[in-house]
């Protein structure tokens, strides 16, 4: 694979109109979105989750990021602050927080999003079958510090057969507005299959293979919820604000599914032996 880029090009991430959402909660996905969805590869629920389920959902991430869980080792920061973690006070230390991982193990206020009955039988309407959660992370862009997720496809980080239907869950957990850094998505790629993926800023499609003029932009309030398929490429640009920009963001399969070795996968997502470059 190529050496590192450090710089993102300034016009990678474009604004444009926001995606147009479903009102009415999770209930309100209906066949003609459904089909929506297998469209484009993405949909968005404007008010999918309550207020309450929000601060609950934040409560239990801050009980993890502050050591609430002796055993939880899940948790990643910013580049620009792993080196100062260790002397820092407790809300600074929260404020430099980049990543939470495999959280629904560990507390309760997060594992009922992951299980909740409306997003399950969303998720059941998307994928045809019933959905099986193997991923959990909350992805944090903390003020002026959060850092980009290079365009990429979330399938090319999992070790399944490239058929394998997957379904990405991204919850708003604060405002996400195109300043602070809030998805951005391609519709219609994911029907393009897999994209050779390079190791530049992250394991990301290369700048120049990415289609900014198609960019559309996906705002949401805290509770709002994207739907999208593990082949569409998307990204999020860096936190340039004050506010924070946090979100969960949880990925479901069927059961039945064929998984291949990192080996085979990085021969179909991977660049090595191609006549490629970036």
């Amino acid at each position: 694979m190529g050496s590192g880029i450090a710089t993102m090009p300034p016009d990678l991430y474009r604004e444009s109109a926001p995606a147009n959402g479903v009102t009415g909660g999770l209930a309100a996905i209906s066949d003609a979105e459904a089909a929506r969805y297998h469209e484009e590869g993405y949909l968005v629920v404007e008010d999918a989750f309550g207020p309450g389920e929000v601060e609950r959902a934040l409560d239990g991430l801050t009980y993890l990021m502050d050591g609430g869980d002796g055993d939880f080792r899940g948790v990643q920061y910013e580049p620009a602050a792993r080196d100062r973690v260790p002397d820092m006070a407790v809300e600074e230390r929260r404020a430099s927080v980049r990543k939470v991982f495999s959280f629904v193990d560990h507390d309760p206020r997060l594992r009922a999003i992951s299980e909740h009955a409306g997003l399950h039988a969303a998720l059941e309407r998307l994928i045809g079958r019933p959905p099986v959660l193997f991923q959990d992370m909350a992805l944090s862009k903390p003020p002026r510090m959060g850092s980009e997720k290079p365009w990429h496809q979330d399938c090319a980080y999992f070790n399944f057969q490239v058929d394998t239907p997957v379904v990405g869950v991204w919850i708003a957990l604060d405002e996400a507005t195109y300043e602070n850094g809030c998805m951005h998505v391609i519709p219609g790629t994911h029907r393009d299959g897999p994209v050779v993926h390079f190791q530049r800023r992250d394991w990301q499609i290369c700048d120049t293979d990415v289609a900014t003029g198609a960019n559309v932009v996906v705002p949401l309030r805290p509770g709002g919820c994207l739907f999208f398929n593990g082949l569409v490429h998307h990204g999020t640009p860096p936190n340039r604000t004050d506010s924070p920009r946090r979100a969960l963001q949880l990925h479901y399969r069927p059961e039945d599914i064929v998984t291949v070795t990192r080996e085979e996968r990085l021969a179909v997502y991977g660049d090595a032996g191609k006549d490629v470059t970036c």
